[in-house]
């Protein structure tokens, strides 16, 4: 990329000492004319990720451990992600689920004091903004340090945040939060993500009479305005980068599956709503029916909400059914019902059904129809039970006895998914006394694990977290550049993700691996990303299709998508990954060698 002409930079040997804080070696700080200007302990980077560690616990609130992250983040970014990374544990929930839907509802509030004032944390784009967007685009170039063009993109209009509704501009910490996840779990560099806010507006009345609200105080628009801004904003985003990737996220129901199905087959994209939350749930459905002692094919399962997400798994698990089963596709959809608002979802309700949820509409229910979920639940007797409904306690103990009484000869499959907690269909502790700690679990948030009263064994509880798959489809696209993401390429890392359960986790019936593990366990299903696009013939870098094609196995059938993959590519992939610097000389060389290589 050609150097950009416009506001002037600071010394690259200055830039980086700024950067490397406590760390900075006494020569530097001599050059830089610090002496006497700061503490005379030269530190290395175990002290300072001590130091930062303590502060964070030190914090009494989720949220004020979020803006000390925050702030961490655009100060020295080499020290957040080694944080992050040492301790994703307790992190993740903090810069994601649950935590950030609290920063989303306080983030125009909170903004002005979490990022350094000459920080560019994105773009947030209004509706005045679209017809000069390539100048956006170009203010974006010029603000950052490093000039790097981005790989990837998760971009939002705030539509539709979690559980939480239409948050309007507030919910740019998601795409922020989201980022983060990608480089933490999966190795994409830092330097090359961008978050994006559709600041269309808001039809929330709290934020258009909120004073400090940030955002646009105008009602969303109509679907014709919104899908041609939004058009134009990613024909400019392909325009300026082509191959980047574009992650849509929290929209609207209507509109999420209509920009996937406007852009999925012509440019590279995802919705991790629909295809990622789809692709985890899978991941855990397959693990959970080989324990749940009833047969895949005659598996019953009932779905609680049917907006994006819900209905997104479910066509996952209804391909998963027929590639794996070898059954129809009639077959399989028979095999799922769904619950909305208004109950029962079939073709003779007498509503007029939104276009996302004919799919699934029941045709064979003759006469009948359940206003509720207790009606439901007793007409089609489920073996498995999964939420997406964003209400709180819709699985209450009565629901989930009943669960359990109806799976006497089979373990009741119980998934409430909604997040954050207070979204939840019910928590890992109601579903474990309700059913007699048979349950087979995985949530949308975390719980803590629970103890068997009578025995003190204790249980941890699966979460379906999106977060085991996007970031290796980001990485994926990132390395292979395939053209566009297709299904398969999605189903290969849900299957790679089943694979992934260790001899240990496997033991002890758990449905995903252990969080502590996400790292390798994104490298291998990246690794199943890339061998399955290479597969496909969607791979426009060829180093990976000659690395996949002179390592397959002889007697792989390549038309079939198993998840699995060579210890060759997996190498390959752990070694593109990127790591924050281990060592303040590491760092140093890195750094400077980046900003201006003619020096070294």
């Amino acid at each position: 990329m050609s150097e950009i002409v416009g506001r002037p930079r600071r010394n690259s040997i200055e830039l980086v000492g700024a950067k490397a804080g406590t760390a900075m070696p006494a020569e530097m700080r001599q050059a830089l004319n610090l002496r006497g200007l700061v503490p005379a302990s030269v530190e290395d980077f175990t002290k300072q990720e001590m130091r930062a560690f303590q502060q964070l616990m030190s914090k009494p609130s989720s949220l004020e451990k979020y803006e000390f992250l925050a702030n961490l983040r655009c100060i020295n970014v080499n020290l957040f992600f080694r944080l992050v990374m040492n301790h994703f544990k307790e992190i993740a929930p903090i810069i994601y689920t649950p935590t950030v839907g609290e920063a989303c509802l306080n983030y125009s509030h909170i903004y002005p004091f979490i990022y350094p004032g000459h920080m560019s944390v994105g773009l947030f784009i209004t509706l005045g903004d679209v017809d000069n967007v390539d100048l956006v685009i170009q203010n974006y170039r010029e603000s950052m340090t490093e000039h790097n063009d981005p790989e990837i993109t998760v971009i939002t209009d705030g539509s539709r945040i979690l559980g939480l509704g239409d948050l309007g501009i507030n919910g740019m910490a998601i795409p922020i939060g989201k980022l983060q996840l990608y480089v933490a779990a999966a190795g994409l560099n830092p330097a090359r993500t961008l978050p994006i806010v559709l600041d269309f507006g808001t039809n929330s009345k709290k934020y258009q009479n909120d004073p400090l609200y940030l955002g646009t105080r105008q009602p969303r628009p109509d679907d014709e305005t919104f899908y041609n801004a939004t058009g134009k904003v990613l024909s400019a985003l392909y325009r300026a980068f082509p191959d980047i990737l574009v992650q849509f996220e929290d929209f609207s129901t209507d509109h999420a599956f209509g920009l996937l199905d406007q852009w999925r087959n012509k440019a590279l994209c995802f919705n991790d709503d629909i295809q990622g939350t789809g692709s985890v749930i899978l991941a855990g459905f397959i693990s959970a029916v080989e324990q749940a002692g009833i047969a895949p094919t005659d598996q019953r399962i009932l779905f609680v909400g049917a907006g994006s997400a819900g209905v997104g798994v479910a066509k996952q698990l209804v391909e998963y059914m027929v590639l794996e089963y070898n059954i129809s596709e009639e077959q399989a959809k028979a095999m799922f019902w769904f619950v909305d608002s208004r109950g029962m979802i079939t073709a003779n309700r007498g509503d007029t059904l939104a276009a996302h949820k004919v799919y699934f509409a029941r045709h064979d229910n003759d006469d009948t129809q359940c206003t509720s979920l207790e009606d439901a639940l007793e007409y089609v007797k489920p073996t498995a039970l999964i939420g997406l409904s964003t209400i709180y306690k819709a699985f209450n103990e009565n629901i989930l006895s009943r669960m359990n009484e109806l799976n006497p000869h089979g373990r009741p499959i119980i998934f409430p998914l909604s997040n954050p907690e207070s979204k939840a269909e019910c928590t890992f502790e109601e579903a474990m006394r309700c059913t007699n700690n048979r349950v087979l679990f995985a949530s949308g948030t975390a719980f803590p694990e629970y103890t068997i009263p009578e025995t003190g064994e204790v249980r941890v509880p699966a979460q379906g977290n999106n977060m085991y798959v996007f970031p290796s489809i980001g990485l994926g696209a990132a390395l292979c550049k395939p053209s566009r993401i297709t299904d398969t390429m999605i189903y290969a890392v849900s299957k790679a993700l089943a694979n992934s359960l260790d001899n240990k986790e496997r033991a002890r019936g758990e449905l995903y691996p252990r969080i502590e593990r996400i790292r390798d366990v994104s490298a291998r299903l990246t690794a199943a990303f890339i061998t399955q696009a290479v597969h496909e013939g969607n791979v426009r870098d060829q180093h990976w299709v000659h690395i996949v094609e002179a390592n397959m196995p002889e007697g792989v059938d390549t038309k079939t998508v198993s998840g699995l993959f060579t210890k060759r590519v997996l190498g390959e992939v752990k070694a593109l990954m990127w790591e924050p610097a281990s060592s303040v000389e590491q760092y140093m060389f890195e750094a400077i060698t980046f900003e201006n290589p003619d020096e070294i």
